[in-house]
């Protein structure tokens, strides 16, 4: 009897560990500075990215698509667009979305809807402050002749600006 249970007690023990570990850090780091060089040369806009971030910021995002090429589902894009996200030490995603074409659309897009909520003056200029009906996700928008720049997570906004502030068109 004991040797059964043994024979079947052994097997599941082994099938449950296998399939029950979490790795360790399931999260994907991408490198984003090729993206961002070639965004640069290609961009109608200066692009902005982050220049001093702490290394526990981790980059999980980056897209570039020019106005015309593929992007979600295959479908056209209707706007130069620039994306780079980060996940801050809490595991928030922080989003930098820039985009050329289509301002207001691109804004209620990103913002998650959102109403205007203030402003914040930070270096470069005033960003809009903006806030999702829900209350959760809070944007800052800078428009600018030919480029919208949206920086959005569900932070408070004195955690948007300090990575706004960051923001820069020359790395």
């Amino acid at each position: 009897m004991v040797r059964s249970l043994l024979v079947i007690l052994i097997p599941v023990l082994i099938v449950t560990f296998l399939f029950t570990r979490v790795p360790d850090d399931p999260v994907k780091v991408v490198d984003w500075r090729p993206v961002l060089t070639r965004a640069r040369a290609e961009a109608p806009y200066p692009v902005m990215a982050p220049t001093s971030l702490p290394e526990q910021w981790r980059p999980t995002r980056v897209t570039w698509v020019k106005a015309g090429e593929p992007y979600l589902n295959g479908e056209a894009s209707v706007r130069n667009l620039w994306e780079l996200g980060f996940l801050n030490p809490d595991d928030i995603y922080v989003a930098l979305s820039q985009g050329d074409l289509q301002a207001d659309d691109f804004v209620k897009d990103r913002s998650r809807e959102g109403s205007a909520d203030g402003e914040s003056p930070l270096a470069g200029g005033t960003w809009r402050r903006l806030v999702s009906p829900d209350d959760r996700t809070r944007s800052l928008v800078l428009t600018q002749p030919g480029v919208t720049t949206v920086v959005s997570g569900d932070l408070p906004y004195e955690a948007l600006e300090a990575y706004a502030s960051t923001l820069s068109t020359t790395v």
